[in-house]
């Protein structure tokens, strides 16, 4: 990968990374449904403009845009705005590819390497100690809200894989612009019965809230998931997916130099051994069939 492709690599997921101190910020003054209204609507509506919609039908584009945006959404807001550290949400969302691996197993019958088992394994342990430090510096609520989030992230990492199966090969920014029609309705939904009547106008309607918004939908969503369908339309996704394991990386370096967030001992194991379960199972089996070449 040339070196100006590995610093817009770093930079995705750099903004990917800070995307969980811009949530915090958001849900400070925006409910979070609204939130995630006000996201999607921002990003289908500068999105359209410029992106074609991909060859898919209706269907398709919701069970999308249910699973990634409003499910994973949803909870990751309301996880959040429950107290949720942004450093550790930005870790334990990543236990995303463990549910895929789990729900692949389940719906598409895919079975699981060595590499995958021995991650999946060591990553759960660290979900484990995770959990134990719930009730004390990390709300349980919040922990519990942020694995359904992940859960509905795997969910649409397998709507992706379907249509792959089909024989098809979407490309993502224009899957997720035309998936973020989807979400609007619902979060509007979701606002109108839990949060209208508590909304507080004055705050939503403040550059800071503003900000948030277009942050989310702009950057993270266009830019970040542009530039990364770039990146794996001119090299390998076995080059480039290996720079998504920075993000909680990022996340918690914003988190500590933006929001002052510290985690305990008993988080930071249990985000070692869960980043370190994610790096040997996706990394795992490219290791092991790179040295199959090699003995041959």
């Amino acid at each position: 990968m040339p070196f100006t492709d590995r610093l817009i690599a770093l930079a995705i997921v750099a903004v990917w990374g800070f995307n969980f101190v811009v949530i915090k910020w958001g849900v400070a003054g925006v409910p979070p449904f609204l939130l995630g209204a006000l996201r999607f609507a921002c990003a289908a509506g500068v999105g359209l403009l410029f992106v074609r919609r991909p060859k898919l039908g209706w269907s398709t584009l919701a069970a999308y845009g249910l699973t990634v945006g409003f499910g994973q959404f949803a909870f990751l807001f309301s996880a959040i705005k429950a107290g949720m550290p942004a450093a550790l949400a930005s870790i334990v969302l990543q236990s995303q590819a463990f549910f895929t691996l789990l729900l692949g197993a389940l719906w598409l019958r895919e079975p699981f390497s060595p590499a995958q088992l021995i991650g999946l394994s060591v990553g759960s342990g660290g979900l484990l100690l995770i959990g134990l430090s719930s009730g004390h510096t990390l709300p349980l609520a919040g922990f519990a809200l942020t694995l359904a989030g992940a859960v509905c992230w795997a969910s649409s990492n397998l709507v992706v894989r379907h249509i792959v199966r089909q024989g098809q090969q979407p490309d993502m920014l224009s899957l997720v612009v035309y998936a973020s029609l989807i979400p609007i309705l619902p979060f509007l939904a979701m606002w109108a019965l839990f949060e209208q009547a508590d909304t507080d106008w004055s705050a939503v309607l403040t550059l800071n809230s503003a900000a948030a918004v277009a942050y989310l939908a702009l950057v993270a969503t266009l830019f970040g998931y542009g530039q990364w369908s770039r990146l794996l339309s001119r090299h390998s996704a076995n080059v480039v997916a290996p720079y998504s394991l920075l993000v909680p990386f990022f996340g918690v370096l914003s988190a500590s130099l933006f929001l002052g967030e510290r985690l305990s001992a008993l988080q930071l194991a249990g985000g070692a051994l869960l980043l370190a379960g994610l790096a040997i199972g996706s990394l795992g089996p490219r290791l092991l069939a790179r040295l199959r070449e090699v003995n041959t």
